[in-house]
């Protein structure tokens, strides 16, 4: 009699091994994301000085990340650069290094255009009351911007949770590339192995960018009231 397919999902340590992907997913994303914000409030807080050099190169910068595909930053980095300079990292490495540089661009942008739009006479109050451009940005213009931001930083956040299963294309073994290796070992047995294993990782995916997606709307309604 031929199996339904869903055994598959529990047939030895095959379970575990998924949650076991997706907890590198999770971690390569994690740590991506940190670095990515820390280096993207520094580069959004440079983008709002009026300096032409320092703007072109930045928004140079972002631009690349916003042109050429992730996928194609990954195989560059990875099967390019790394040999050329006879440096030997790890597709997970690869992973953070693209993902950081990424969210830095983009969350650079998102500070800068926060930054921005905050209204004139809030810069010109700050000035009068004899602040300096360091105590403006830190007691006055950030506090305020924060409310812009998040909404953002936490949709960007998603995106790139999402974008992380590209990483199986340069060897990384995530849930994606566990669940292919599980597909290929049981698809004999099973023809409809392929529907139960990538239902299950689309639930883990729904599982873990869904309330971030929630929460991102729920803040962004409470702060416009």
């Amino acid at each position: 009699m031929q199996n339904s397919g869903i055994e598959v999902l529990f047939e030895g340590s095959n379970f575990e091994r998924l949650l076991g992907g997706l907890l590198v997913t999770i971690e390569i994303s994690f740590v991506s994301i940190v670095i990515g914000t820390v280096l993207g409030i520094v580069m959004g807080l440079l983008r709002t000085l009026n300096v032409k050099l320092l703007q072109a190169l930045l928004r140079l910068y972002l631009e690349a990340f916003r042109i050429i595909p992730i996928l194609v930053w990954l195989y560059v980095v990875h099967f390019s650069f790394t040999p050329l300079l006879n440096i030997d990292i790890s597709g997970e490495t690869t992973s953070i290094l693209v993902f950081s540089l990424w969210g830095a661009a983009e969350i650079g942008d998102i500070v800068r255009g926060a930054l921005q739009s905050m209204p004139k006479h809030q810069e010109e109050s700050g000035a009068a009351l004899g602040l300096s451009r360091v105590q403006l940005y830190r007691y006055i213009l950030i506090p305020q911007a924060i409310r812009r931001m998040v909404p953002g930083a936490i949709n960007l956040a998603t995106r790139m949770i999402k974008t992380t299963s590209l990483v199986v294309l340069i060897g990384v073994i995530e849930v994606v590339k566990i669940g292919q290796q599980i597909i290929e070992l049981g698809v004999i047995k099973a023809p409809t192995a392929s529907f139960w294993v990538y239902g299950f990782i689309f639930i883990l995916y729904f599982a873990v960018c869904f309330p971030l997606s929630r929460i991102s709307r729920r803040v962004e309604r409470r702060w416009q009231n």
